[in-house]
């Protein structure tokens, strides 16, 4: 049946789905925090909201409360102090159980209208979201507001889509009439009816947690799932607001609110696991580490897991014909985010023989120099470095550094910068070192962080080939190419069709091989071991419901 939310938000649904098949340009949600766009007091009242929530309980009436948990600390320096409400489990999904049968009965129309307007709302929370992602997982403010808001809810509308157009396929009712020769034909009326797969989980991650959290929420929601959301236990706030905004929407829609709800914990605890492997629990959206990834895989028996794990990234560099637009650009992908994104690369495969430029050869240690010097101008004045380089999140980066020194010969060593606005900021500057011919294997692995690597190999073939075979078996999800040969281009596009990975090619203006779009661009592919599925695409939604049939003689 039909629902207000969906005949309100129908032309965006429309031009959500023709987006889907041309991959051109095109977003739904402004990703530029303009005055002129969202309001000229937006960002102040964001703010504002914000600091409202520091130092307090956070205001969510949830069922199956039994205390409260909740310890994140700024990676720019200070606690924010928010408590949230921690849930029984049993008494959790009792809940959930009474109030999953009249949103399975409402059907998709209803399913995608409420998975939009809590979209439409969720935009125009933009600024509040942007602060809390930003002092949850370290974000410099601009990427916080773009990767954080619009951009995470282009994705979620993105999986909305997607949805709607794998449901939509389904009719409601079907004549089936087979003729018989000379006898009456056989008739037969057939209903279809779509029918979800049971509770849906999403595991936050404590980097992205909107924009990795928010295709597997609105996946699961708009097939008619219900949703348990668990987030990262350093980056809950985020999330938290997003549960809040979904559960006023579905109560205004005449739902029952606990159709999602938030699961928050302490750290180190086996929350994840036990409701991982909760016979409740059908679905599964994970972003995070190989290891808990893989261990969802082989544990969660009773649900289908999609998982984002991690990966080793590279780049080819065979040749250029913008030899200092390359260096910036690799540079600035480098250090943007002090590398904390699952597509910011790490190894760049360079001959050992250099280089070819419109300027001439260029040495294999010229060419990591250049990088080096690249990334000292654009961390050279720390009031405008912290803009890219945003904090690190977790202090295991810090280790990871360290130890990162001894692996091969520093060409520019990772420095903290002071913060002019928050003087207890972790930041940091990257590091790159180079690794000689033949020691290829120190660094075939994921160091994630601000750490990169310039390694020696006998040519490019050698570099093409290494790339293939480090994606097969360590998995990644970008892959970049840089030459002036249109037969090494080709070479490389068949390098990473056979591994499965996503491939840039000579990126040197405003376009990074760290960015993935909406719309346009798959993130991941699930063809290797760094993700089991694609961001977003038919298969990412279309195992979230089933078609249960009857028919009947007429």
């Amino acid at each position: 049946m039909s629902h207000p939310f969906f005949e309100r938000h129908q032309a965006l649904l429309e031009q959500a789905t023709q987006a889907l098949a041309s991959r051109g340009y095109w977003s739904a949600f402004t990703e530029m925090p303009s005055p002129r766009v969202y309001g000229e007091t937006a960002n102040d009242e964001g703010k504002a909201a914000f600091d409202a929530r520091l130092e307090k309980p956070f205001a969510l009436t949830q069922p199956a409360t039994v205390g409260q948990v909740g310890k994140e600390v700024s990676p720019y320096g200070f606690n924010l102090g928010v408590s949230y409400p921690k849930a029984d489990l049993d008494q959790l999904f009792a809940v959930i159980e009474s109030a999953t049968p009249a949103w399975r009965k409402a059907g998709p129309q209803a399913w995608v209208g409420v998975s939009l307007e809590i979209l439409q709302r969720l935009n125009q929370r933009s600024f509040e979201i942007a602060y809390s992602v930003m002092h949850t997982t370290g974000q410099a403010f601009m990427m916080a507001f773009q990767a954080g808001s619009p951009h995470a809810q282009d994705r979620g509308l993105e999986a909305v889509a997607y949805a709607w157009e794998e449901m939509r396929r389904i009719p409601a009712t079907a004549l089936w009439e087979k003729p018989q020769g000379k006898n009456e034909p056989l008739k037969m009326e057939k209903r279809y009816r779509v029918v979800p797969r049971g509770v849906g989980l999403v595991i936050g991650c404590c980097t992205f947690p909107t924009w990795n959290g928010y295709p597997g929420l609105f996946a699961s929601l708009a097939t008619g799932n219900a949703v348990v959301v668990k987030p990262h236990p350093g980056a809950i706030l985020p999330l938290a607001i997003t549960v809040q905004i979904a559960r006023e929407v579905l109560q205004e829609a005449g739902f029952d609110p606990n159709i999602v709800t938030l699961v928050a914990h302490e750290q180190g605890d086996d929350t994840a696991a036990t409701l991982a492997t909760r016979p409740e629990v059908r679905l599964i959206d994970f972003t995070g580490s190989t290891a808990n990834g893989d261990w969802l895989e082989r544990n969660a028996h009773q649900a289908q897991v999609y998982t984002e794990k991690a990966g080793v990234n590279q780049i080819v560099i065979d040749s250029t014909d913008d030899f200092k637009g390359m260096a910036r650009n690799i540079a600035f992908s480098l250090t943007l985010y002090s590398g904390q994104m699952c597509t910011a690369p790490q190894n760049i495969y360079i001959p050992q023989d250099g280089i070819d430029t419109p300027e001439g050869r260029v040495s294999f240690d010229a060419v990591v120099q250049a990088i080096g010097d690249s990334i000292v101008k654009l961390t050279g004045d720390a009031a405008k470095a912290v803009e890219i380089t945003g904090a690190i999140q977790n202090t295991a980066v810090l280790d990871r550094i360290e130890a990162a020194r001894a692996i091969g010969e520093v060409v520019v060593d990772s420095r903290a910068l002071e913060h002019p606005q928050f003087p207890g900021a972790r930041v940091r500057t990257p590091l790159l070192a180079k690794v000689p011919a033949g020691e290829e294997q120190k660094v075939m692995q994921e160091f994630f962080g601000p750490i990169s690597f310039g390694v020696a190999t006998r040519d490019t073939a050698h570099s093409l080939a290494l790339a293939g075979k480090t994606v097969r078996q360590h998995g990644a999800l970008t892959l970049s190419v840089y030459s002036s040969n249109p037969q090494i281009i080709e070479q490389a596009r068949e390098v990473a069709e056979d591994s499965g990975v996503a491939l840039s090619i000579n990126l040197t203006g405003g376009v990074f091989v760290n960015q993935s779009a909406a719309f346009s661009d798959f993130h991941g592919t699930g063809a290797n071991p760094a993700a089991n599925a694609s961001l977003t695409d038919s298969a990412f939604v279309a195992s979230r419901f089933r078609v249960v049939q009857s028919r009947a003689h007429v």
